[in-house]
């Protein structure tokens, strides 16, 4: 993606549109074939390509699995201790919050000079965002648009965004942005596309597929009213002092390392950090860990907004306890579409979620609500499972 300064505001808080307003799900048989057939193809052609590879792998690697296995009962225990260690540098890795939004915008000819049309509004990571377009002054606009619900100031969003729009013939139009959102508006480009180079080369029988993929870098003040108290009220009951953006929350280290392996390995471990009385956090957001140590500490915390968060941090921290409750919440409470459920299990290895989400697929319609523009975010496996569901229901 190429970055572009020419980004701006919508202006004015943008309406929906009747019909964009409306989720453009493919539910007639001539729409859905199509797009689907060539998902299912693409699919099918990874799968093979694997197993073709798998079926010329030489046979020695089974020799040095086992030579390999003996090396490693040789130094366990100091194999044993360089995994436990090893947990804090892999779990700093997994700490992005990165989601993916994309719609189909319909009949996008007759859109009307300077009206908004917009994409449901989808919440990742307690932040609720939506793709904008607009016709103006002979361009295509592209926004992205980030709302609080409550409508209310004092909180702001800081994001990396990348505009996506693909042709019919392999065309391809993308600029990316960073922004800070700190009131309802939308923020991108005014003058995305030409109009007429939009109509001539974007254009699928008149339909123009737009997606946004967001990272959000920080967020302050979409958080819910906390349960308990982590501050200095908290002193006496506490040996170590966790700073998450210079936010101090007081807790104890062996009560948080029996739920975590990272913590085991930071607060006990052979780390500088298990010798300090303050320790310092990065790659979080104070409100995700404010969550999470209320649910250890066993409070009912986990709600539909903040159940993604608080599971990013129990994945990246191994605290199992954790991420059980929050698949549990997903599996029977929550109301996140089927494709979430879905993407979430796979994301962090939730098996009784994904099994619940496969159940649930029993329609051609379902196959192809759930699979992503890029199919590695399913991975191979579940993409496989739903390869073998289209071909029964075919």
């Amino acid at each position: 993606m190429s970055n572009n300064d020419n980004t701006a505001d919508t202006g004015e808080n943008s309406q929906n549109d009747s019909n964009a307003k409306t989720p453009q799900n493919l539910t007639e048989a001539d729409e859905i074939k199509p797009t689907l057939k060539r998902k299912l193809d693409e699919i099918s052609e990874r799968l093979q390509s694997i197993e073709a590879s798998i079926s010329k792998m030489p046979k020695i690697e089974n020799d040095e699995k086992t030579a390999e296995n003996t090396e490693n009962e040789a130094d366990s225990s100091k194999n044993s201790s360089n995994s436990i260690e090893s947990t804090v540098p892999k779990a700093m890795q997994k700490s992005e919050k990165r989601f993916i939004l994309k719609h189909v915008f319909k009949n996008v000819e007759n859109f009307v000079e300077g009206k908004h049309y917009e994409s449901d509004l989808e919440n990742h990571f307690n932040v609720n965002s939506c793709i904008s377009l607009k016709r103006l002054e002979g361009h295509l606009a592209c926004y992205l648009e980030i709302r609080n619900p409550k409508n209310e100031t004092g909180w702001s969003v800081e994001t990396k965004v990348g505009l996506k729009i693909d042709g019919p013939q392999q065309e391809r139009k993308a600029e990316s942005f960073g922004h800070l959102y700190d009131r309802n508006k939308g923020h991108g480009f005014p003058e995305f596309l030409k109009w007429e180079e939009m109509k001539n080369e974007y254009l699928i029988d008149g339909n123009l597929t737009v997606e946004a993929q967001v990272q959000i870098i920080e967020s302050s003040g979409l958080g819910k009213e906390k349960i308990r108290k982590f501050d200095e009220s908290n002193k006496d009951d506490s040996d170590v002092i966790l700073v998450v953006n210079k936010q101090e929350f007081y807790v104890l280290r062996k009560f948080l390392a029996a739920q975590s392996s990272f913590f085991k390995a930071l607060l006990l471990g052979n780390f500088a950090e298990s010798k300090k009385s303050k320790v310092t956090l990065t790659g979080i957001d104070p409100d995700d860990f404010h969550y999470f140590l209320e649910v250890l500490y066993g409070e009912l915390a986990i709600d539909e907004n903040n159940v993604e968060g608080i599971l990013l941090i129990a994945d990246m921290y191994d605290a199992k306890t954790a991420t059980r409750r929050c698949e549990d919440y997903v599996v029977n409470t929550s109301k996140k579409s089927l494709k979430k459920k879905l993407q979430m299990a796979v994301r962090y290895n939730l098996e009784n979620l994904k099994e619940k989400c496969m159940e649930e697929i029993n329609t051609i319609d379902q196959i192809s609500s759930v699979i992503p523009s890029d199919i590695n975010d399913l991975g191979l496996t579940v993409m496989g499972d739903l390869l073998k569901k289209a071909i029964l229901l075919h």
